[in-house]
């Protein structure tokens, strides 16, 4: 993918943030992330020159200076460009960058113990000069540490990337999001023209902030129209589009159209030439400076992976936005529907699959029906954490030992990780689940999916330690994690 139809995932204008750095005695931090090209002035401060980056003072001991990044979107990096514009007697000789992938708000503290890696080794760098690094790491990163050698100054750090959505929540919840939208992954894939404002632009988060925050094309002097072509960041079902056209006061379009195709996979070269395109908005007026909504206006559609916005004949866009449902979410409502029309019984039935405790699966069953997974799940917990010891036992009981090849295929999968497992891993599993029965009572019982043997036989001869209530309600919440997964199979129809 070319370095132009990648994200910024540390750019402010996204959420990403310079969380720490060990010194900024001449240039601030933050500078870093701004969303601005730098700029040179010739105007000096308290402390020297006025630099638009982020300086450190130069060091008279051995070591070397260092920043904490958090991006704004959780992605997989393809490129760093470490930017030292305007920086040329006073530059770091090098960088090195680290990544690590940590869920929630963590502070710096936390950070300091997460499981880093190398994203880009200590690579030189020149003066005054943009340097483009490609990474060829395929994981997605939530922090970037840079580190510079030994001191110096760096205009911009970007981040190139695309992002990786979490879908399992928003799948869950049956909630509307804006497929389009570079934070759900969404990106244009190609277009007639961006003269003026990048196409991208359409897709970033907030208002437009003026008219150089949209796309605008040149003004078309012959026959013809202005086109983007948007890869949705999940195939879904469009309910709701916005089109904001705020800030083009004089250069508004007059009229667009909206349509989509289903072609998952396929280039935008395809696309453009060959996509079997179907309406989803008809040719429709545009007033300058306005949010346009539409909804009831919508032809009903089956499940898009693009939408095509034309727009007449030429002009600025600030904001375009495609609400609905992703097809998963989709599919699971209509399942979910399906589940709550059964009897309480069959209803309880089958949810024992998911965990074996047959007054957890009544209990659950005769709280339908629920509005969405969020909701069964919500019920899930909540029923799971009020039962005795002896339904919990019950729930365990229905699982095989780790290592064990019989079970459902739910539990077959979930154990995967034991397939590679040496023979004397395998074995020390086999003695691990014997002493462990015999101390605590039950069955050893653990969240397998993606954990491999060796962990899973680590955390087993860690928990021996515990005592017995201790260790029950450590195999209660594994219960409860399986359930979950297994709650979203069941609705997913595996």
């Amino acid at each position: 993918m070319a370095l132009s139809q990648l994200i910024d995932l540390a750019s402010e204008r996204v959420g990403g943030a310079v969380m720490a750095a060990n010194d900024e005695f001449f240039a601030g931090r933050e500078n870093l992330v701004a969303a601005a090209a730098p700029v040179e002035r010739d105007e000096y401060v308290a402390t020297g020159k006025w630099m638009d980056g982020w300086e450190t003072r130069r060091r008279r001991e051995p070591g070397h200076d260092w920043c904490i990044i958090r991006l704004g979107l959780r992605g997989v990096i393809r490129s760093v460009v470490v930017d030292t514009s305007f920086f040329r007697g006073n530059y770091p000789e090098a960088c090195q960058v680290e990544a690590c992938d940590v869920g929630g708000q963590p502070d710096v503290a936390e950070l300091e113990r997460a499981a880093w890696f190398e994203l880009l080794p200590r690579s030189p760098l020149q003066g005054d000069h943009r340097n483009v690094f490609p990474v060829a790491v395929e994981r997605a990163i939530t922090h970037l540490r840079l580190r510079i050698h030994p001191d110096g100054g760096v205009a911009r750090l970007r981040a190139l990337g695309q992002v990786t959505p979490g879908w399992d929540l928003v799948d869950f919840t049956g909630e509307l999001v804006d497929l389009a939208a570079i934070a759900s992954g969404g990106r244009v894939a190609e277009c007639s023209d961006m003269f003026f404002g990048d196409a991208q632009n359409m897709l970033m988060p907030g208002a437009a902030r003026n008219m150089s925050d949209g796309w605008e094309t040149r003004r078309r002097r012959g026959p013809g129209h202005d086109w983007a072509i948007v890869q949705l960041g999940a195939v879904g079902r469009a309910t709701r589009v916005e089109l904001d056209t705020s800030h083009f006061k004089g250069n508004s379009p007059g009229h667009f159209t909206l349509e989509g195709c289903m072609a998952e996979g396929a280039s935008a070269d395809a696309l453009r030439k060959d996509g079997a395109w179907w309406p989803i908005l008809p040719r429709t007026r545009l007033l300058p400076h306005t949010r346009h909504l539409f909804q009831d206006e919508l032809a009903l559609s089956g499940p898009l992976s693009h939408v095509r916005l034309q727009i007449y004949p030429d002009g600025g866009v600030a904001r375009l936005r495609i609400w609905g449902r992703t097809e998963r979410s989709h599919r699971m409502l209509v399942a979910l529907a399906r589940k709550n029309a059964l009897s309480s019984s069959d209803l309880a039935a089958e949810l024992a699959r998911a965990c074996a405790s047959p007054r957890w699966a009544a209990l659950v069953a005769d709280g339908a029906p629920y509005p969405d997974l969020a909701g069964l799940m919500a019920a899930a917990d909540r029923v799971w954490r009020k039962l005795s010891r002896e339904d919990w036992l019950a729930g365990f009981a229905a699982h095989p030992r780790i290592g064990d090849s019989g079970g459902s295929s739910w539990s077959q999968r979930e154990q995967s990780g034991v397939s590679r497992a040496s023979p004397a891993v395998l074995t020390a599993l086999v003695d691990g689940n014997r002493a462990y029965e015999a101390r605590f009572g039950h069955v050893y019982l653990v969240c397998a999916t993606g954990r491999s043997a060796d962990d899973m036989l680590a955390d087993l001869e860690r928990r021996m330690a515990n005592d017995p209530e201790t260790e029950l309600q450590i195999a209660v919440e594994e219960q409860r994690k399986i359930t979950r997964l297994r709650l979203a199979k069941w609705i997913g129809g595996e």
